[in-house]
């Protein structure tokens, strides 16, 4: 199979069986987003959806979460993992989106890596799901999926490498799902540890399968 049909094939695999992809982390606007993502980073999407609407009801925009300070924030996520910086981050978010931005959220990645706690992944993960722009987020699902199913070269050593190449092979128009479909088969199937490759219908696109698949459940 070469890399374009095995493109193809996940692409087929996913529009069927996961035709509309969505994040799991709960919001209904880009400010709870992006809040949201911010302290997703090295956290599960549950622990984030149990905090977020404490945080929601007490600060229900920018103007009000600006205007608080890290020491208001920490109890409210004390349970997320790096409390103390992203007390700092969400405090600093807002503020510059309330000087820099008018309040309202930027919706380019060159613009959000400015705010203090969005680095590259997340402002994709903004972009993408907002407004579906094509910008592909490399978590540590997608880095292992992709690698592991032979979508990207094993060269690929960082995740800005793993997301120009998966760029370069996706459709434009089907990127934003496509980092849904990673991160899910990565979150679900595809896991790091022991992968349920015998469920996976995934196994004849894929190189892992090819070479470790029978040793696996």
């Amino acid at each position: 199979m070469t890399k374009k049909e095995r493109y193809q094939f996940v692409v087929d695999y996913f529009s069927v069986h996961m035709p509309e992809p969505e994040t799991e982390l709960v919001y209904d606007n880009p400010y709870q987003l992006l809040v949201a993502v911010i302290l997703s980073a090295q956290c599960t999407d549950k622990r984030v959806n149990l905090t977020t609407p404490f945080i929601f009801e007490k600060y229900p925009d920018i103007t009000s979460l600006s205007k608080a300070t890290a020491e208001d924030i920490f109890p409210l996520i004390r349970s997320i993992s790096y409390p103390n910086n992203k007390s700092k981050h969400l405090v600093g978010m807002a503020q510059k989106v309330e000087t820099d931005f008018n309040g309202a959220i930027p919706m380019t990645v060159d613009e959000l890596v400015t705010l203090p706690g969005v680095g590259r992944k997340t402002a994709n993960v903004i972009t993408s799901v907002v407004e579906k722009q094509p910008n592909m987020a490399v978590d540590t699902h997608v880095f292992r999926v992709s690698k592991r199913i032979g979508l990207v070269s094993q060269k690929a050593s960082t995740p800005l490498a793993v997301e120009k190449e998966l760029v370069k092979n996706i459709d434009a128009s089907l990127i934003h799902k496509a980092h849904h479909w990673l991160i899910l088969h990565g979150r679900y199937t595809c896991i790091a540890r022991n992968p349920k490759c015998r469920e996976c219908g995934l196994q004849q696109a894929c190189l892992w399968f090819q070479k470790n698949g029978l040793h696996y459940n």
